[in-house]
């Protein structure tokens, strides 16, 4: 199976070729940048558990990558081909997470999807990007279309459901596909998260 990603990763890689070719041999200032994602992530009573998590980058020579065939987090949800990358170079990060068969139920409501991806983009000086593709969604047995915007809330009982949450920041971004949290706050729920700051 041929990852969404691949076309993705391509891009970046020729956009960072030129950009090193234009910048050659000038030198630049060393930049900080930091990076990571996640295929999803949980905490439940303030236990914390991962899914396909790269870590945090931390330094453009060090790309991290991560995947499952299969995992679960037991009592939570279970997906397939699991897949989460973050890269660095001198003037931008990139990171992007992303699952297949997502089947999960939180507080009796149950929640599937075909596939989640997500992906986010930081270049210096010009901020983040980040963009989110979830396909097949279905809550409660009814499918939900998404709109693509970004912070699209939706609330069904005892649930908060927030598909293509993008938290920006001066230098970056942070990309969370599909958020799902209970209303006591006791479950937190991150499926396809990417972060990207330089």
């Amino acid at each position: 199976m041929q990852y969404p990603a691949s076309q993705f990763w391509r891009a970046i890689g020729v956009g960072a070729v030129f950009a090193g070719l234009l910048a050659w041999p000038g030198v630049s200032a060393a930049q900080t940048v930091s990076g990571q994602a996640s295929a999803a992530t949980a905490i439940v009573l303030g236990t914390v558990a991962s899914l396909a998590d790269t870590g945090t980058l931390t330094d453009p020579s060090d790309p991290r990558g991560t995947g499952q065939v299969t995992g679960s987090i037991p009592g939570l949800l279970s997906a397939e081909a699991l897949h989460a990358a973050t890269m660095g170079w001198s003037d931008q990060v990139a990171s992007e997470a992303s699952l297949a068969n997502l089947s999960m139920t939180v507080a009796g409501t149950g929640i599937t999807a075909s596939s989640i991806v997500s992906r986010a983009l930081a270049v210096s000086g010009a901020g983040g990007t980040g963009l989110t593709s979830i396909e097949g969604l279905v809550i409660g047995g009814v499918p939900v279309s998404t709109t693509g915007a970004p912070n699209e809330v939706i609330s069904i009982p005892g649930l908060s459901v927030i598909l293509n949450e993008q938290t920006q920041s001066a230098g970056g971004i942070v990309v969370n596909a599909l958020r799902v949290r209970t209303w006591d706050g006791l479950t937190d729920i991150v499926v396809g998260s990417a972060k990207a700051g330089i």
